[in-house]
């Protein structure tokens, strides 16, 4: 499955950066966090890992993540293992856009149980659409309020 969004935000491509590589900023913007359960001090860069509770469809879970690409302040990807054998992968791009940042979001990600998990997984898809526009929104609000 697969999520894609972009989003133009009134900050520079560094500021934008900044705010999406530190753990501790997770509950300021991205709607399905709960808690940061294990985390590198300071900004994340390539070869960290962390621990993430996350809650979808009322449905609480823990992912481990890595950040497997780190290109100040351009590109980031991470990729995730969460129950029962599902995998994620988190790609951010930033771009200069004008006065600000055109950030594009993709999240691809896989469910267990083969046709069956791959028919949830289209269940969850629209509300997996509707959680990274709403992150990406409070992202903008974020950035913009502090600038």
């Amino acid at each position: 499955m697969k999520v894609e969004r972009d989003i133009e935000i009134a900050a520079s491509p560094e500021d934008v950066y900044e705010v999406i590589m530190d753990p501790r900023r997770l509950k300021d913007w991205v709607t399905i966090h709960r808690r940061l359960k294990e985390a590198p001090e300071g900004a994340l860069r390539e070869g960290s890992e962390l621990r993430q509770t996350m809650k979808v469809a009322g449905q609480g879970f823990e992912v481990r993540w890595k950040v497997v690409e780190a290109t100040r302040p351009s590109h980031v990807v991470w990729e995730g293992d969460g129950p029962m054998g599902t995998s994620a992968k988190v790609v951010y791009d930033l771009e200069p856009a004008g006065e600000g940042t055109h950030f594009s979001y993709l999240n691809e990600y896989e469910l267990p149980g083969g046709a069956l998990g791959s028919l949830a997984g289209r269940a969850v898809a629209g509300m997996a659409g509707r959680e990274s526009e709403a992150s990406l929104e409070k992202l903008k609000a974020l950035l913009e309020r502090s600038s």
